[in-house]
């Protein structure tokens, strides 16, 4: 991904793009998660996170840490479970089983975090709210290294493609790559959740849709249809959107 770094005050919103409807599945869920490459659904219940196979239903729990505030699955063989609340978190594998558990109130160099993903080989993004700064974090060398200038406004969500790392706060949504350069930053027009496309971003706000191309900045609306957007997931080619009952698949192509 070439990227030019370039500043454009209001994108252009060029076009709309038609989604396609796959087909659909009830959950009893209070947070959708997602959909892995695998084709396997994790969802949040009471605290506990679910995945559920053709086959088999897993689960993973731990009482102690509070809210599960965020599950990453861009990797199912290696999913990282953040609770915030407790500055923690734990690593789970194809059966959500612990792998590994990052305490970051015990690591050499503190870290105080708002969020975090996954990012390449054993490394996870971090958001540190006591530098405003993101960070990359081997949990396997228990080392980290600064990627980006203080940022200034609350994150309001950190999502990654593994290679690369998206975070919006309430005025912008700034790219960074592993190697820690700012490769696209573009206002934050009332956005309220983003999700990674590959290297690109599907941004809701409202109950709206919207792709954008980090590179040229072009905005792409999205005519989904008339249902309530709880939250949304991209995998592969699909677009996962969740409604509090069901999710629903469409074909998304650009």
């Amino acid at each position: 991904m070439k990227y030019l770094l370039t500043f454009i005050l209001f994108p252009a919103l060029i076009f709309s793009q038609e989604i396609s409807l796959v087909g659909t599945s009830n959950i009893d869920a209070e947070k959708f998660i997602g959909i892995d490459t695998y084709d396997n659904l994790y969802y949040i219940k009471d605290e506990i996170l679910f995945k559920k196979t053709n086959s088999s239903v897993y689960n993973f729990k731990d009482f102690q840490l509070g809210e599960l505030y965020s599950v990453d699955i861009i990797n199912p063989m290696n999913i990282a479970v953040y609770y915030q609340d407790f500055n923690v978190v734990v690593l789970l594998d194809n059966k959500l089983s612990e792998i590994d558990r990052i305490n970051f109130n015990s690591i050499y160099e503190f870290i105080n975090s708002s969020h975090v993903a996954i990012a390449a080989n054993t490394n996870l993004w971090v958001f540190n709210l006591n530098s405003q700064q993101l960070e990359l974090y081997d949990y396997r060398s228990q080392s980290k290294r600064i990627l980006s200038q203080p940022i200034n406004g609350e994150v309001i969500e950190l999502v990654s493609n593994i290679n690369y790392c998206f975070l919006m706060t309430e005025r912008y949504i700034r790219a960074y790559n592993i190697y820690g350069s700012l490769i696209a930053k573009i206002p934050n027009k009332g956005y309220q959740k983003i999700i990674q496309v590959n290297e690109n971003i599907i941004v809701k706000r409202d109950n709206s849709l919207y792709y954008i191309n980090m590179e040229t900045q072009e905005t792409i609306k999205i005519n989904s249809p008339e249902i309530s957007i709880k939250d949304l997931q991209h995998t592969q080619e699909f677009l996962y959107i969740y409604d509090e009952n069901q999710v629903s698949k469409f074909k998304l192509t650009f």
